[in-house]
Protein backbone atom coordinates (compact mmCIF):
# COMPACT_ATOMS: atom_id res chain seq x y z
CA UNK A 1 0.00 0.00 0.00
CA UNK A 2 1.57 3.64 -0.32
CA UNK A 3 3.41 4.96 1.85
CA UNK A 4 1.45 7.89 1.99
CA UNK A 5 -1.72 5.77 2.42
CA UNK A 6 0.19 4.21 5.28
CA UNK A 7 1.15 7.33 7.39
CA UNK A 8 -2.25 8.28 6.51
CA UNK A 9 -3.95 5.18 8.12
CA UNK A 10 -1.47 5.19 10.92
CA UNK A 11 -2.70 8.96 11.78
CA UNK A 12 -6.40 7.58 11.53
CA UNK A 13 -5.35 4.96 14.28
CA UNK A 14 -4.12 7.13 16.30
CA UNK A 15 -1.90 4.88 17.42
CA UNK A 16 -2.53 4.47 20.69
CA UNK A 17 -1.99 2.03 21.36
CA UNK A 18 20.15 -3.86 25.26
CA UNK A 19 17.67 -5.89 26.88
CA UNK A 20 13.65 -4.90 27.95
CA UNK A 21 12.43 -6.24 31.12
CA UNK A 22 8.70 -6.54 31.24
CA UNK A 23 6.68 -5.81 34.07
CA UNK A 24 3.41 -7.73 34.92
CA UNK A 25 0.80 -8.02 32.30
CA UNK A 26 -1.45 -5.00 32.22
CA UNK A 27 -4.59 -6.16 33.39
CA UNK A 28 -4.92 -9.92 34.77
CA UNK A 29 -6.23 -12.68 32.19
CA UNK A 30 -5.81 -16.39 32.50
CA UNK A 31 -6.88 -16.75 28.81
CA UNK A 32 -6.58 -14.14 25.72
CA UNK A 33 -9.60 -11.80 24.96
CA UNK A 34 -11.13 -12.62 21.48
CA UNK A 35 -9.77 -9.70 20.25
CA UNK A 36 -7.42 -6.18 21.48
CA UNK A 37 -8.67 -4.62 24.36
CA UNK A 38 -8.18 -1.18 25.81
CA UNK A 39 -5.09 -2.33 27.62
CA UNK A 40 -2.33 -5.03 27.27
CA UNK A 41 0.82 -6.66 28.59
CA UNK A 42 3.70 -3.95 29.24
CA UNK A 43 6.71 -4.62 26.66
CA UNK A 44 8.70 -7.47 27.06
CA UNK A 45 11.48 -8.95 25.32
CA UNK A 46 13.13 -12.21 25.50
CA UNK A 47 16.85 -10.82 25.49
CA UNK A 48 18.66 -11.41 28.55
CA UNK A 49 18.89 -9.24 31.24
CA UNK A 50 22.72 -7.33 31.84
CA UNK A 51 24.71 -9.82 34.30
CA UNK A 52 25.56 -8.36 37.40
CA UNK A 53 28.42 -9.45 39.38
CA UNK A 54 27.80 -9.75 43.49
CA UNK A 55 29.89 -6.83 44.56
CA UNK A 56 29.64 -3.46 46.19
CA UNK A 57 27.70 -1.13 43.76
CA UNK A 58 26.79 2.46 43.88
CA UNK A 59 23.58 4.02 42.07
CA UNK A 60 23.35 7.46 40.30
CA UNK A 61 20.29 9.06 38.11
CA UNK A 62 21.59 10.29 34.92
CA UNK A 63 18.64 11.78 33.51
CA UNK A 64 15.06 12.33 34.81
CA UNK A 65 12.54 13.74 32.23
CA UNK A 66 8.96 13.78 30.65
CA UNK A 67 9.23 14.82 27.12
CA UNK A 68 6.49 16.33 25.74
CA UNK A 69 8.10 18.43 22.10
CA UNK A 70 11.50 18.23 21.14
CA UNK A 71 13.52 20.11 24.01
CA UNK A 72 15.94 17.70 24.97
CA UNK A 73 16.97 17.34 28.63
CA UNK A 74 20.21 18.88 29.64
CA UNK A 75 21.70 17.53 33.41
CA UNK A 76 25.27 16.79 34.89
CA UNK A 77 26.73 13.56 35.52
CA UNK A 78 28.99 13.22 38.51
CA UNK A 79 30.99 9.99 39.60
CA UNK A 80 29.97 8.16 42.05
CA UNK A 81 31.85 8.20 45.32
CA UNK A 82 32.50 5.18 47.50
CA UNK A 83 33.13 2.98 44.62
CA UNK A 84 36.16 3.94 43.11
CA UNK A 85 37.06 4.42 39.47
CA UNK A 86 37.71 0.89 38.42
CA UNK A 87 34.62 -1.26 37.99
CA UNK A 88 33.88 -5.02 36.70
CA UNK A 89 30.25 -3.46 34.86
CA UNK A 90 28.37 -0.16 34.52
CA UNK A 91 25.13 -0.97 34.39
CA UNK A 92 22.35 1.92 32.56
CA UNK A 93 18.55 1.01 32.96
CA UNK A 94 15.95 3.17 31.49
CA UNK A 95 12.36 3.11 32.93
CA UNK A 96 9.64 4.78 31.02
CA UNK A 97 6.07 4.90 30.95
CA UNK A 98 3.61 6.26 29.33
CA UNK A 99 -0.32 6.63 28.39
CA UNK A 100 -2.93 7.66 26.39
CA UNK A 101 -1.88 7.95 22.01
CA UNK A 102 1.26 7.98 21.25
CA UNK A 103 3.43 6.96 18.01
CA UNK A 104 7.09 5.23 18.57
CA UNK A 105 9.21 7.90 19.17
CA UNK A 106 13.60 7.65 18.48
CA UNK A 107 15.77 9.05 21.59
CA UNK A 108 19.31 9.31 22.39
CA UNK A 109 21.47 10.17 25.83
CA UNK A 110 25.06 11.28 25.39
CA UNK A 111 27.77 11.88 28.34
CA UNK A 112 30.20 14.08 27.81
CA UNK A 113 29.28 14.25 24.29
CA UNK A 114 29.94 10.43 23.46
CA UNK A 115 26.31 8.74 23.02
CA UNK A 116 25.45 5.90 24.93
CA UNK A 117 22.16 4.91 24.61
CA UNK A 118 19.90 5.40 21.20
CA UNK A 119 16.37 3.55 21.72
CA UNK A 120 12.47 4.01 20.43
CA UNK A 121 9.76 3.81 22.40
CA UNK A 122 6.76 1.92 22.61
CA UNK A 123 3.23 2.93 21.51
CA UNK A 124 0.76 3.23 24.62
CA UNK A 125 -2.34 1.70 25.07
CA UNK A 126 -5.08 4.38 27.19
CA UNK A 127 -4.70 2.97 30.56
CA UNK A 128 -1.03 3.19 30.43
CA UNK A 129 2.08 1.06 29.84
CA UNK A 130 5.71 0.87 31.95
CA UNK A 131 8.69 -0.54 30.53
CA UNK A 132 12.95 -0.93 30.90
CA UNK A 133 15.74 -1.30 29.04
CA UNK A 134 19.17 -2.32 30.37
CA UNK A 135 22.36 -2.02 28.60
CA UNK A 136 26.27 -2.99 29.77
CA UNK A 137 27.58 0.03 29.26
CA UNK A 138 31.29 -0.64 30.75
CA UNK A 139 33.47 0.03 27.78
CA UNK A 140 32.42 4.09 28.48
CA UNK A 141 34.41 3.44 32.01
CA UNK A 142 36.82 6.14 30.77
CA UNK A 143 33.88 8.99 29.99
CA UNK A 144 32.56 8.03 33.67
CA UNK A 145 35.16 8.81 35.34
CA UNK A 146 34.80 12.31 35.73
CA UNK A 147 32.46 15.28 35.60
CA UNK A 148 30.58 15.31 32.84
CA UNK A 149 27.48 17.22 30.73
CA UNK A 150 24.46 14.93 30.28
CA UNK A 151 22.11 15.25 27.05
CA UNK A 152 19.33 13.08 26.82
CA UNK A 153 16.35 13.51 23.85
CA UNK A 154 13.30 11.44 22.99
CA UNK A 155 11.54 13.91 20.41
CA UNK A 156 7.70 14.36 20.94
CA UNK A 157 4.48 15.99 20.00
CA UNK A 158 2.04 16.05 22.40
CA UNK A 159 -1.72 17.60 21.66
CA UNK A 160 -5.35 17.18 21.62
CA UNK A 161 -4.61 13.54 19.16
CA UNK A 162 -1.49 12.93 20.75
CA UNK A 163 -1.90 12.64 24.73
CA UNK A 164 0.88 10.12 25.29
CA UNK A 165 3.71 12.44 27.70
CA UNK A 166 6.92 10.19 27.88
CA UNK A 167 7.66 9.72 31.49
CA UNK A 168 11.36 8.66 31.55
CA UNK A 169 14.18 8.07 34.01
CA UNK A 170 18.00 6.90 33.43
CA UNK A 171 19.95 5.48 36.60
CA UNK A 172 23.64 3.80 36.35
CA UNK A 173 24.28 1.48 38.57
CA UNK A 174 28.59 0.79 39.42
CA UNK A 175 29.67 -2.79 40.63
CA UNK A 176 33.42 -2.32 42.04
CA UNK A 177 35.78 -4.92 40.87
CA UNK A 178 37.22 -7.55 43.33
CA UNK A 179 37.20 -11.51 43.57
CA UNK A 180 36.48 -13.52 40.41
CA UNK A 181 34.55 -9.89 39.34
CA UNK A 182 37.53 -8.59 37.76
CA UNK A 183 37.71 -4.91 35.66
CA UNK A 184 37.87 -5.71 31.99
CA UNK A 185 40.35 -4.24 29.98
CA UNK A 186 38.19 -1.59 28.54
CA UNK A 187 39.41 1.31 25.81
CA UNK A 188 41.67 4.25 27.94
CA UNK A 189 39.65 6.76 25.50
CA UNK A 190 36.75 7.41 24.43
CA UNK A 191 36.48 10.01 22.04
CA UNK A 192 33.25 11.95 20.14
CA UNK A 193 34.35 13.33 17.25
CA UNK A 194 34.35 17.75 16.71
CA UNK A 195 31.96 17.01 13.84
CA UNK A 196 34.25 15.40 11.75
CA UNK A 197 37.72 16.38 13.09
CA UNK A 198 39.24 13.33 14.85
CA UNK A 199 42.56 13.93 17.15
CA UNK A 200 43.88 10.58 18.83
CA UNK A 201 46.48 10.32 21.51
CA UNK A 202 49.97 9.37 19.39
CA UNK A 203 50.51 5.92 21.57
CA UNK A 204 47.30 4.66 20.23
CA UNK A 205 47.78 0.98 19.61
CA UNK A 206 44.08 -0.04 18.51
CA UNK A 207 41.25 2.03 17.63
CA UNK A 208 37.36 1.10 17.06
CA UNK A 209 34.57 3.14 15.46
CA UNK A 210 31.02 2.57 16.83
CA UNK A 211 28.07 4.40 14.72
CA UNK A 212 24.58 4.39 15.72
CA UNK A 213 22.89 4.09 12.60
CA UNK A 214 19.81 4.30 11.97
CA UNK A 215 16.86 5.06 9.70
CA UNK A 216 14.21 7.03 10.60
CA UNK A 217 12.40 10.15 10.77
CA UNK A 218 8.71 9.15 9.29
CA UNK A 219 10.13 9.30 5.59
CA UNK A 220 10.92 6.32 3.04
CA UNK A 221 14.14 5.77 4.78
CA UNK A 222 12.43 4.53 7.95
CA UNK A 223 12.04 1.67 4.78
CA UNK A 224 14.53 1.74 3.12
CA UNK A 225 14.49 -1.96 2.51
CA UNK A 226 11.29 -1.12 0.43
CA UNK A 227 12.64 1.56 -1.94
CA UNK A 228 12.49 1.50 -5.47
CA UNK A 229 14.23 3.50 -8.42
CA UNK A 230 12.62 6.71 -9.89
CA UNK A 231 11.13 4.67 -13.06
CA UNK A 232 9.45 2.12 -11.07
CA UNK A 233 5.65 2.63 -10.22
CA UNK A 234 5.95 2.14 -6.43
CA UNK A 235 5.45 5.23 -3.57
CA UNK A 236 8.77 5.10 -1.84
CA UNK A 237 11.89 5.96 -4.59
CA UNK A 238 15.94 6.02 -4.47
CA UNK A 239 17.84 6.04 -7.96
CA UNK A 240 19.63 3.13 -6.19
CA UNK A 241 17.04 0.94 -4.87
CA UNK A 242 16.86 -0.51 -1.86
CA UNK A 243 21.03 -1.31 -1.15
CA UNK A 244 21.82 0.72 1.67
CA UNK A 245 25.51 0.67 3.58
CA UNK A 246 26.83 2.50 6.30
CA UNK A 247 30.60 3.60 5.35
CA UNK A 248 33.02 5.15 7.59
CA UNK A 249 36.24 6.90 5.76
CA UNK A 250 39.50 8.48 6.89
CA UNK A 251 40.80 11.39 5.45
CA UNK A 252 38.43 10.62 2.48
CA UNK A 253 39.52 7.24 2.55
CA UNK A 254 37.10 4.11 2.52
CA UNK A 255 37.79 2.67 6.00
CA UNK A 256 35.33 0.40 6.57
CA UNK A 257 31.63 -0.86 5.41
CA UNK A 258 28.60 -2.13 7.05
CA UNK A 259 24.96 -3.33 6.21
CA UNK A 260 22.63 -1.68 8.28
CA UNK A 261 20.48 -3.66 10.86
CA UNK A 262 16.96 -2.98 9.17
CA UNK A 263 14.82 -2.19 12.43
CA UNK A 264 11.27 -1.84 12.51
CA UNK A 265 9.81 0.09 14.83
CA UNK A 266 6.75 0.01 17.05
CA UNK A 267 4.44 1.21 14.38
CA UNK A 268 6.34 -0.24 11.26
CA UNK A 269 4.64 -2.05 8.35
CA UNK A 270 1.40 -0.53 9.29
CA UNK A 271 0.61 -2.33 12.30
CA UNK A 272 1.36 -1.74 15.35
CA UNK A 273 -0.78 -4.41 16.91
CA UNK A 274 2.34 -6.17 15.90
CA UNK A 275 3.99 -4.68 18.35
CA UNK A 276 2.73 -3.72 21.63
CA UNK A 277 4.13 -6.73 23.64
CA UNK A 278 6.96 -7.56 21.96
CA UNK A 279 9.20 -5.08 20.07
CA UNK A 280 11.17 -6.03 17.00
CA UNK A 281 14.75 -7.31 17.80
CA UNK A 282 17.14 -4.23 18.33
CA UNK A 283 14.03 -1.03 18.70
CA UNK A 284 14.34 -0.31 22.28
CA UNK A 285 18.35 -0.85 22.52
CA UNK A 286 20.22 -0.34 18.79
CA UNK A 287 23.37 -1.41 18.50
CA UNK A 288 26.41 0.58 17.27
CA UNK A 289 27.91 -0.53 13.79
CA UNK A 290 31.82 -1.31 14.51
CA UNK A 291 34.81 -1.04 12.36
CA UNK A 292 38.29 -2.08 13.34
CA UNK A 293 40.40 1.69 11.97
CA UNK A 294 43.64 -0.11 13.56
CA UNK A 295 45.14 0.03 10.23
CA UNK A 296 44.77 3.22 10.23
CA UNK A 297 46.60 3.34 13.74
CA UNK A 298 49.73 4.94 12.30
CA UNK A 299 48.16 7.59 9.94
CA UNK A 300 45.65 8.75 13.27
CA UNK A 301 49.00 8.74 15.33
CA UNK A 302 51.13 11.66 13.88
CA UNK A 303 49.06 14.10 16.63
CA UNK A 304 47.18 16.06 13.80
CA UNK A 305 43.10 16.35 13.81
CA UNK A 306 41.64 13.82 10.87
CA UNK A 307 38.68 13.81 9.42
CA UNK A 308 36.26 11.27 9.96
CA UNK A 309 33.46 10.62 7.57
CA UNK A 310 30.11 8.30 7.76
CA UNK A 311 27.69 8.58 5.02
CA UNK A 312 25.12 6.03 4.02
CA UNK A 313 25.27 4.64 0.14
CA UNK A 314 22.00 4.37 -1.45
CA UNK A 315 20.22 7.42 0.08
CA UNK A 316 18.98 10.01 -2.35
CA UNK A 317 21.11 13.13 -2.68
CA UNK A 318 19.83 15.70 -0.46
CA UNK A 319 16.88 13.22 1.52
CA UNK A 320 17.29 12.80 4.97
CA UNK A 321 16.00 10.21 7.66
CA UNK A 322 19.61 8.45 8.34
CA UNK A 323 21.50 9.72 12.06
CA UNK A 324 24.90 8.45 12.32
CA UNK A 325 26.28 9.56 15.71
CA UNK A 326 29.67 7.96 16.15
CA UNK A 327 32.69 7.21 18.96
CA UNK A 328 35.75 6.15 18.79
CA UNK A 329 37.37 3.79 21.22
CA UNK A 330 41.39 3.93 21.52
CA UNK A 331 43.85 1.25 23.46
CA UNK A 332 47.19 3.24 24.09
CA UNK A 333 50.20 1.72 24.36
CA UNK A 334 51.65 2.20 28.07
CA UNK A 335 54.84 1.62 26.97
CA UNK A 336 55.46 4.11 23.98
CA UNK A 337 54.49 8.25 24.04
CA UNK A 338 54.58 7.58 19.89
CA UNK A 339 53.51 4.62 18.29
CA UNK A 340 54.44 4.96 14.77
CA UNK A 341 54.00 2.42 11.08
CA UNK A 342 51.87 2.00 7.96
CA UNK A 343 48.91 1.58 6.46
CA UNK A 344 50.16 -1.28 4.51
CA UNK A 345 47.55 -2.86 1.93
CA UNK A 346 43.84 -1.29 0.57
CA UNK A 347 42.24 -3.75 -1.32
CA UNK A 348 38.52 -2.61 -2.62
CA UNK A 349 35.94 -4.80 -4.63
CA UNK A 350 33.78 -2.89 -7.24
CA UNK A 351 30.32 -2.56 -5.82
CA UNK A 352 27.35 -4.56 -6.69
CA UNK A 353 23.82 -3.07 -7.07
CA UNK A 354 21.83 -4.57 -9.35
CA UNK A 355 18.14 -4.45 -9.60
CA UNK A 356 15.51 -5.70 -11.83
CA UNK A 357 12.45 -4.46 -11.96
CA UNK A 358 9.27 -6.82 -13.71
CA UNK A 359 6.16 -5.61 -14.39
CA UNK A 360 2.39 -6.78 -14.48
CA UNK A 361 -0.53 -7.27 -12.15
CA UNK A 362 1.78 -8.05 -9.32
CA UNK A 363 5.10 -5.84 -9.39
CA UNK A 364 8.76 -7.06 -8.60
CA UNK A 365 11.98 -5.92 -7.75
CA UNK A 366 14.98 -8.27 -7.38
CA UNK A 367 17.96 -6.79 -5.73
CA UNK A 368 21.63 -8.03 -5.52
CA UNK A 369 24.37 -6.14 -3.81
CA UNK A 370 27.82 -6.90 -2.57
CA UNK A 371 30.79 -5.15 -1.35
CA UNK A 372 34.13 -6.38 -0.30
CA UNK A 373 37.07 -4.22 1.91
CA UNK A 374 40.36 -5.35 2.90
CA UNK A 375 42.84 -2.82 4.75
CA UNK A 376 45.79 -3.92 6.74
CA UNK A 377 48.69 -2.18 8.50
CA UNK A 378 51.10 -2.55 11.35
CA UNK A 379 52.33 -0.50 14.18
CA UNK A 380 55.61 -0.54 15.85
CA UNK A 381 54.91 -0.69 19.72
CA UNK A 382 56.75 -1.32 22.96
CA UNK A 383 56.48 -5.19 22.46
CA UNK A 384 56.91 -5.27 18.95
CA UNK A 385 55.55 -4.81 15.64
CA UNK A 386 51.94 -5.61 15.29
CA UNK A 387 50.43 -5.71 12.32
CA UNK A 388 46.76 -5.85 11.65
CA UNK A 389 44.45 -7.03 8.57
CA UNK A 390 40.56 -6.55 8.60
CA UNK A 391 38.64 -8.07 5.57
CA UNK A 392 34.62 -7.22 5.30
CA UNK A 393 31.60 -8.54 3.07
CA UNK A 394 28.45 -7.56 2.53
CA UNK A 395 26.08 -9.02 0.82
CA UNK A 396 22.29 -8.29 0.20
CA UNK A 397 19.66 -10.32 -1.60
CA UNK A 398 15.59 -8.64 -1.65
CA UNK A 399 12.50 -9.94 -3.59
CA UNK A 400 9.84 -6.96 -3.39
CA UNK A 401 6.50 -7.55 -4.66
CA UNK A 402 3.85 -5.32 -4.84
CA UNK A 403 0.12 -5.17 -6.27
CA UNK A 404 -1.30 -1.74 -7.98
CA UNK A 405 -2.43 0.79 -5.36
CA UNK A 406 -0.08 -1.09 -2.98
CA UNK A 407 -3.03 -3.21 -1.38
CA UNK A 408 -0.24 -6.05 -1.10
CA UNK A 409 3.32 -4.93 -0.45
CA UNK A 410 5.32 -7.69 0.53
CA UNK A 411 9.31 -8.17 0.86
CA UNK A 412 12.13 -11.15 1.34
CA UNK A 413 15.32 -10.01 2.09
CA UNK A 414 18.34 -11.04 3.16
CA UNK A 415 21.34 -9.38 4.39
CA UNK A 416 24.85 -10.89 5.29
CA UNK A 417 28.03 -8.88 7.24
CA UNK A 418 31.21 -11.17 7.27
CA UNK A 419 33.99 -10.22 8.87
CA UNK A 420 37.82 -11.23 9.81
CA UNK A 421 40.18 -9.23 12.29
CA UNK A 422 43.69 -10.80 12.35
CA UNK A 423 46.09 -9.13 14.94
CA UNK A 424 48.75 -10.35 16.57
CA UNK A 425 48.15 -13.96 15.69
CA UNK A 426 44.64 -13.65 17.16
CA UNK A 427 42.01 -13.87 14.18
CA UNK A 428 38.58 -12.55 15.02
CA UNK A 429 35.46 -13.74 12.75
CA UNK A 430 32.37 -12.87 12.45
CA UNK A 431 29.09 -13.71 10.19
CA UNK A 432 26.16 -11.38 10.77
CA UNK A 433 22.98 -12.20 9.04
CA UNK A 434 20.03 -10.50 8.85
CA UNK A 435 16.43 -11.46 7.39
CA UNK A 436 12.58 -9.77 6.71
CA UNK A 437 10.00 -12.32 5.20
CA UNK A 438 6.87 -10.26 5.53
CA UNK A 439 3.47 -9.31 3.33
CA UNK A 440 0.87 -6.62 4.15
CA UNK A 441 -2.72 -6.80 2.46
CA UNK A 442 -5.67 -4.32 2.57
CA UNK A 443 -8.68 -6.40 2.04
CA UNK A 444 -12.44 -6.74 2.33
CA UNK A 445 -14.15 -4.19 4.23
CA UNK A 446 -10.70 -2.41 4.74
CA UNK A 447 -9.47 -5.25 6.86
CA UNK A 448 -5.61 -4.93 7.34
CA UNK A 449 -3.47 -7.87 7.91
CA UNK A 450 0.55 -7.97 8.31
CA UNK A 451 2.43 -11.43 9.07
CA UNK A 452 5.80 -10.52 9.39
CA UNK A 453 9.24 -12.78 10.53
CA UNK A 454 12.16 -11.16 11.36
CA UNK A 455 16.00 -12.36 12.08
CA UNK A 456 18.83 -11.15 13.72
CA UNK A 457 21.78 -14.17 13.91
CA UNK A 458 25.39 -13.69 14.53
CA UNK A 459 28.35 -16.18 14.94
CA UNK A 460 31.81 -15.29 16.40
CA UNK A 461 34.80 -17.41 17.43
CA UNK A 462 38.21 -16.08 18.20
CA UNK A 463 41.28 -18.32 17.96
CA UNK A 464 45.14 -18.05 18.00
CA UNK A 465 47.05 -21.01 16.71
CA UNK A 466 44.64 -22.68 15.31
CA UNK A 467 43.11 -22.85 18.95
CA UNK A 468 39.17 -21.71 19.95
CA UNK A 469 39.46 -19.14 22.43
CA UNK A 470 36.29 -18.08 22.73
CA UNK A 471 32.93 -18.18 21.04
CA UNK A 472 29.21 -17.44 20.70
CA UNK A 473 26.45 -18.10 18.38
CA UNK A 474 22.84 -15.38 18.64
CA UNK A 475 19.76 -16.33 16.75
CA UNK A 476 16.88 -14.33 18.13
CA UNK A 477 13.79 -14.84 15.80
CA UNK A 478 10.32 -12.63 15.94
CA UNK A 479 6.90 -13.80 14.57
CA UNK A 480 3.84 -11.79 13.98
CA UNK A 481 0.42 -11.83 12.95
CA UNK A 482 -2.14 -8.97 12.96
CA UNK A 483 -5.10 -7.83 11.43
CA UNK A 484 -7.53 -4.83 11.90
CA UNK A 485 -10.08 -2.51 10.57
CA UNK A 486 -8.68 0.44 8.80
CA UNK A 487 -9.84 3.87 8.76
CA UNK A 488 -12.59 3.22 11.44
CA UNK A 489 -12.75 4.86 15.10
CA UNK A 490 -10.89 2.84 17.96
CA UNK A 491 -13.61 0.63 19.08
CA UNK A 492 -14.67 -0.58 15.32
CA UNK A 493 -10.81 -1.78 14.93
CA UNK A 494 -11.63 -5.38 15.89
CA UNK A 495 -7.96 -6.33 16.13
CA UNK A 496 -6.85 -9.55 16.55
CA UNK A 497 -2.78 -10.66 16.34
CA UNK A 498 0.07 -13.04 18.01
CA UNK A 499 3.38 -12.05 18.24
CA UNK A 500 6.25 -14.70 19.18
CA UNK A 501 10.06 -14.00 19.98
CA UNK A 502 12.90 -16.87 21.00
CA UNK A 503 16.30 -15.65 21.85
CA UNK A 504 18.81 -17.88 21.84
CA UNK A 505 22.51 -17.38 23.01
CA UNK A 506 25.11 -20.16 23.11
CA UNK A 507 28.81 -20.18 23.45
CA UNK A 508 31.95 -20.23 25.61
CA UNK A 509 30.08 -17.88 28.28
CA UNK A 510 27.33 -20.32 28.58
CA UNK A 511 23.74 -20.97 27.55
CA UNK A 512 20.50 -18.57 27.51
CA UNK A 513 17.49 -19.80 25.36
CA UNK A 514 13.63 -17.87 26.05
CA UNK A 515 10.60 -18.15 24.34
CA UNK A 516 7.56 -15.67 24.57
CA UNK A 517 4.02 -15.20 22.85
CA UNK A 518 1.21 -13.37 23.01
CA UNK A 519 -2.19 -13.66 21.97
CA UNK A 520 -4.23 -10.25 21.42
CA UNK A 521 -1.81 -8.28 24.15
CA UNK A 522 -1.97 -11.10 26.63
CA UNK A 523 1.53 -12.77 27.07
CA UNK A 524 0.54 -16.67 26.95
CA UNK A 525 3.90 -17.96 27.17
CA UNK A 526 7.29 -17.35 28.51
CA UNK A 527 9.80 -20.65 28.67
CA UNK A 528 13.55 -21.06 29.15
CA UNK A 529 14.96 -23.90 27.92
CA UNK A 530 18.60 -23.29 29.79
Amino acid sequence: MRRRQIMSMLAGLALAAGSLLGAGPAAAADEPPAEFGTDWHDPVTAAPPVARPDTKSCHVTLAEAQFRDFTPYKGSYTPPKGCGTSWSRVVLRLDGSVKGRQYDRLGHLTVGGVEILRTSTPQPSPDGIAWSVEKDITRYSDTLRSAQPVEMLIGNVVNETYTGVLDVKVTLTFYMAGGTAKAPATPDKVLAPAGTSLTTPRNSERILAEVYATGSGGGCEEYWYLTVPDSVPYSCKAAGGPYREVQIKVDGQLAGIAAPFPTVWTGGWSNPFLWYVIPGPRAFDIKPVQYDLTPFAARLNDGMPHRIEVSVVGVPQGQTGWSTPTNVLVWQDEGSAVVTGALTRHEESTPVNSVTYTPGSEHRLDTEGAHRLTVGGHLDTSHGRVATTVSRALTNTSVHRWTEGENMDALKGTWSDDERVTSGGQVTRSHRTYTMDGVTTLGEGDRLRTVLTLGDKADTVVARSGRRLAWSRLDDMYTGDATYTANVPRDQRHAVGTSAERYRLHGSGGCYDRALRTVQGVLTEDRRYC
